[in-house]
């Protein structure tokens, strides 16, 4: 099944139910069985579709950092366009789903979070050097994320975004 249409097709529409679950829940304390539940099938199917928990986490993390670089426009993306995207409120999930991703590769370089947050610096780096040069784009990455850790930790926008806007390149 996971090689036709059939079964490429049900772990699409699974894919987006679990991941839809995980930017409500995260991923650190995920089960089978109540995300299964919850998205009403059940832990054999995942298994089937995904080949294993971690399995499923790889290609969670995979649809995350797809979302992220989605809403972003293509071509030229000034930092201050970047941080708007960032600082939305309806992304708050996705980057807190990100930052466990981000640090749990960093603490636990193995399994399927292995080498998550070096692709996501590869992602950013990318976008921010359509519009930058280094090491501006590298200086440019870390006030962002610096501005995230803080904003999804204090809910405070109005401030962290004026310190994007103080020190974006």
């Amino acid at each position: 099944m996971p090689g036709d249409a059939q079964g490429s097709a049900r772990r699409a529409e699974l894919l987006e139910k679990a991941y839809a679950y995980a930017l409500q829940h995260g991923l650190a304390g995920m089960s089978l069985r109540p995300l299964a539940e919850a998205i009403e099938t059940s832990p054999r199917v995942l298994l089937y579709l995904f080949g294993s928990k971690d399995g499923l986490v790889r290609a969670l993390l995979a649809r995350a950092r797809e979302a992220e670089l989605d809403g972003l426009p293509p071509g030229e993306v000034p930092v201050a366009a970047v941080w708007e995207w960032l600082a939305a409120p309806e992304h708050r999930g996705l980057l807190r789903l990100w930052v466990e991703g981000y640090a749990r590769s960093l603490v636990e370089p193995d399994g399927p979070w292995a080498g998550f947050a070096e692709a996501t610096v590869a992602d950013w780096l990318a976008v921010l050097r359509r519009t930058l040069t280094e090491p501006a784009a590298t200086a440019a990455l870390a006030l962002l994320r610096g501005a995230l850790l803080d904003l999804l930790a204090t809910g405070d926008r109005a401030r962290t975004t004026a310190a994007v806007q103080a020190f974006a390149p």
